[in-house]
Order: C-alpha cells, then sequence, then structure tokens
C-alpha cells in the first residue's frame, strides 16, 4: 500500500476500531455511517471514546465546509465532549489549505496533531527491557492501572480514564493489552487488537517521569509481539501524537496521513 491507499486504511482501521471500542463501553453508543461522517460515540467521560471523522475520499473545500458543520452539530447534541479527526491526505489541496477557516466557522477549535501509521512489520522479537516487567491485564486492578496511566499520561482526570475502561470485559478478553511494571509498579501500558486483518495498536501511553526511557517502544513491542503470536497477522496499524511519533518508526511503521483533532470552540456561537 502507498500514498492515498494507506490513508484510506487509517481511516478505517479508526472506524472499525471505535465501533468496537465505543460499544462495549455504552451498548447505547451513538454508532452511526452518514454521508462522509462516521460517528462513534460513547458519551463517557473519556473523550478518546466520544469520536466523528470525515469519511470522504477527495472531497473538495465545499463538501468539507457541510461536513464540518454536520459534525459539530452532533459534536455540540452530546453530553459528554469529544474530538473530530481529520485525515488530511483524503482532503483535495484546496479543501486542505481552507480547512483551518473552515473548522471555525463551524464552531470547531484545533486540539492537537496525529499521524497515522501503518507497516508489514510482524511479528516482530519479545521486547526485553532492563527496568521492565510485562503483564497481560485481565483484571479489574489492571484495567485500573491501564486507565490511570493513560490519564496521567494525557493530563486528564483518573475518573475519565477509568470510566473509559474499568469494567470491560472486551479488553480483558479481546484486546491483547499489556503493562509495563518497574519494581512492581505500573508505568507504562499498550495494547494491539485485530481488526480486519490487521492488529491495531491502541492506548499507548506512559506514565508522566517515565518518559525517554523506552518504556513506550518496548510496551508495544510486547503487545504487536502477543498479537501477532495469536492472530497470525503480518499488518498493523495506528495513529500516534505527537509523543509518539518518533517512536513507531523505530519499530517499523511508515507514516502516512498527518491527522487534525478538532474539539468544540468555547469561543461562542458559531459564524
Amino acid at each position: 500500500m502507498t500514498g492515498l491507499a494507506d490513508s484510506v486504511e487509517s481511516m478505517e482501521q479508526l472506524t472499525v476500531v471505535w465501533r468496537a471500542m465505543v460499544l462495549d463501553r455504552n451498548p447505547d453508543a451513538d454508532v452511526r455511517d452518514l454521508p462522509g461522517v462516521a460517528v462513534r460515540w460513547a458519551d463517557c467521560r473519556f473523550p478518546f471514546w466520544n469520536c466523528v471523522t470525515l469519511t470522504d475520499v477527495g472531497a473538495d473545500a465545499e463538501t468539507v465546509a457541510q461536513r464540518l458543520g454536520r459534525a459539530a452539530d452532533i459534536m455540540r447534541s452530546k453530553r459528554h465532549p469529544g474530538f473530530l479527526w481529520v485525515f488530511e491526505d483524503l482532503l483535495e489541496e484546496e479543501a486542505r489549505a481552507a480547512l483551518g477557516p473552515a473548522a471555525e466557522r463551524a464552531g470547531l477549535a484545533y486540539a492537537f496533531p496525529g499521524t497515522g501509521m501503518a507497516g508489514d512489520l510482524l511479528p516482530v522479537p519479545e521486547p526485553v527491557h532492563p527496568d521492565l516487567t510485562f503483564v497481560r491485564v485481565t483484571t479489574d486492578e489492571h484495567l485500573r492501572a491501564y486507565a490511570d496511566i493513560n490519564s496521567r499520561a494525557y493530563g486528564l482526570p483518573l475518573e475519565a480514564g477509568r470510566d473509559g475502561l474499568m469494567g470491560s470485559g472486551l479488553w480483558k478478553d479481546r484486546v491483547y493489552a499489556y503493562l509495563g511494571l518497574r519494581d512492581g509498579t505500573p508505568v507504562t501500558c499498550a495494547a494491539t487488537v485485530e481488526a480486519e486483518g490487521r492488529l491495531f495498536v491502541v492506548l499507548v501511553a506512559t506514565a508522566p517521569g517515565g518518559e525517554r526511557r523506552g518504556y513506550g517502544e518496548a510496551v508495544t513491542r510486547k503487545a504487536l509481539h502477543e498479537g501477532a503470536r495469536a492472530t497470525g497477522l503480518t499488518r498493523a496499524t495506528l495513529h500516534a501524537t505527537a509523543a509518539g511519533a518518533p517512536v513507531y518508526p523505530r519499530i517499523g511503521f511508515i507514516p502516512n496521513s498527518p491527522v487534525r483533532f478538532y474539539g468544540l470552540s468555547t469561543g461562542g456561537n458559531p459564524a
């Protein structure tokens, strides 16, 4: 896969994985595939499970403006905040150039950047890190630790992460989720889940104070290693934050589409 095909794959992987994640969190989640807009909204306190994304391929500026307005209306109808994901490489060049002003007119505020990545890189060797031991997430205690690492890493209240993961059967059964422990204390985490013939990497995080020690890379390799061993899959995908973007190419991932995340503007009504 190259170019546009990788970007389409990246967007489609999001819609597939997030469908499972939000329905696991809330059986009544808003899961709709509308013209040019996919809704995957658990309406829980964990904002990453509240997601809308644009799905058109090659959309022009006028179409993108319409989709942004629809997405913002959907987001305004929800109880809890979340994010609109926009895969830049799916847009026409003119639409990409006009994205910022169009989002502002729709009442959306740019939140942070991301990058889609993928690679035919599996299996990977089982990792060894001198500071860490690894344990698979199988209990509610593990889930709480996993949630708390994510909350601390992303600056969220602990209750938000716990609302996103606590009590999940999916995460204890079908997700290959791992904690990295240093001296018995969970300090890093990563997970993979099977999605249409690929392993999707999700919710990688390292607790503040543990960064730049190779923890995130090691636990991601562990989740990939175990997921590939269980499924036999050879291709993996993920969406990286700015902090994670330098890590994943060392494992074998190749960047594809830049992703822009938007939240609702707090500056009043849209123009």
